[in-house]
């Protein structure tokens, strides 16, 4: 049978969907002929109330049929789809992962403290150290600490401050720099992000197949791979860290680090030589005892505390809580939380990342300056710049907002 209902038009670029108006008037006309013709076309009898239901129904159809051919794309796609996808490479959805932060442990010269040691915060949240660590002469040592409840919670400057669990010899902790906050269950956006980065997580010998076998370590926040194929040592980044000859650097913040010295070992190129004092020895099980043994080493990244100084045009429209609106919004695009980038590993972020979210926390927010800086002194500068071996951080007390009456 004939219909003068216009088709789903699958071309070259895409589904294209026809105009309801078209539909109705097609789903009109079959009516009329249906019945012999001299229907009375209008939408207020029967049979246009029956025209305008066939019409939505067959509208919501069309928008399912574009629903699931948009969830092949990869730029589209979301949850059971996605998933889908990411398995064509061998990538699962990453589970939720707690917040990490570096504290400083004081106690007796040469103790030890051994990784998983326990934590516990002023809101009563435990975290467990990811490495083992002894404490130096200084009296004192920095170990990363994950949260053991997962999500973004936060962990101020000083927050980290009870020891949960004694070990001897360990007498204080504190945290002088906020924590990088975790993560929830991958988001859509963030999962695409990371396949786009981890394609060659099939592939070995390689620096991006290294990248992705990292990222994919459960609860590892973010890392940073590079080589340096020169035989001399050649300086890299904002810290202009020595990469020696012929080796692989690999940074990564969280994560279990028998699972990061497994995921590098297991895809680095033979002979080369690795950078970084972050250690685990991995053992190769395809042999039989005694099984070659291989001293991995990474880099632990170092926390950089930063600060912003926002200013705004005071007037009498502002919300009340404008301050903790813009610090909110702040801290939640410079961890990504917003679904822009986030501030990484080696990388820079820029002030203008912020205009946008500060001026979307009110209708008669303008926003005059936003400045940033490493140091609460001078906080000065239109961009910070990260090395491969730091791991920006920030702490919502350390965003000065400020009301300017022009």
């Amino acid at each position: 049978m004939q219909t003068n209902v216009p088709p789903i038009d699958f071309t070259d670029h895409g589904v294209v969907l026809p105009e309801e108006s078209a539909i109705l008037a097609g789903v009109l006309a079959d009516i009329n002929a249906a019945f012999g013709g001299g229907v009375n076309p209008g939408l207020t009898t029967p049979q246009g109330q029956l025209a305008q239901s066939l019409t939505a129904i067959i509208g919501d159809k069309n928008n399912d049929i574009l629903e699931v051919a948009n969830q092949v794309d990869p730029d589209f796609a979301s949850g059971r789809w996605q998933d889908a996808i990411g398995r064509i490479y061998f990538l699962n959805r990453i589970a939720a992962s707690g917040t990490v932060v570096t504290a400083t442990c004081s106690g007796l010269v040469g103790a030890p403290i051994p990784a998983g040691s326990v934590a516990q915060d002023v809101n009563g949240y435990l975290y467990s150290s990811t490495l083992t660590a002894t404490i130096a002469a200084s009296g004192r040592v920095d170990i990363p600490f994950q949260c053991q409840t997962t999500g973004p919670i936060a962990c101020p400057i000083g927050a980290l401050s009870r020891i949960y669990i004694a070990v001897q010899g360990w007498d204080r902790i504190t945290n002088a720099t906020a924590g990088t906050p975790g993560q929830n269950v991958e988001t859509r956006a963030q999962f695409e992000a990371r396949r786009r980065l981890s394609v060659a997580i099939n592939a070995v010998n390689s620096v991006q197949s290294v990248y992705a076998a990292v990222l994919a370590v459960a609860n590892v926040l973010d890392a940073f791979v590079l080589d340096n194929p020169d035989g001399a040592v050649v300086l890299y980044g904002a810290t202009d860290y020595p990469l020696l000859p012929h080796s692989l650097f690999v940074s990564a913040i969280g994560g279990n680090a028998a699972d990061i010295a497994q995921a590098i070992w297991s895809k680095k190129a033979p002979g080369c030589d690795y950078n970084g004092h972050t250690s685990f020895v991995v053992y190769d099980t395809s042999y039989a005892q005694p099984q070659p043994a291989y001293v991995v080493r990474w880099v632990t990244p170092d926390p950089v505390q930063c600060y912003f100084a926002v200013q705004i045009e005071a007037n009498s429209q502002l919300p009340a809580d404008i301050t903790a609106r813009i610090r909110q919004a702040i801290l939640a695009a410079f961890n990504g939380e917003d679904g822009g980038p986030k501030a990484r590993i080696g990388s820079t972020t820029y002030a203008g990342r912020y205009y946008a979210v500060v001026s979307a926390t009110g209708e008669s927010v303008n926003v005059l300056s936003i400045l940033l800086g490493t140091d609460a002194m001078a906080i000065d500068q239109t961009s910070l710049s990260f090395g491969i071996d730091q791991y920006p951080t920030l702490d919502a007390s350390d965003i000065l907002v400020t009301q300017v009456t022009p």
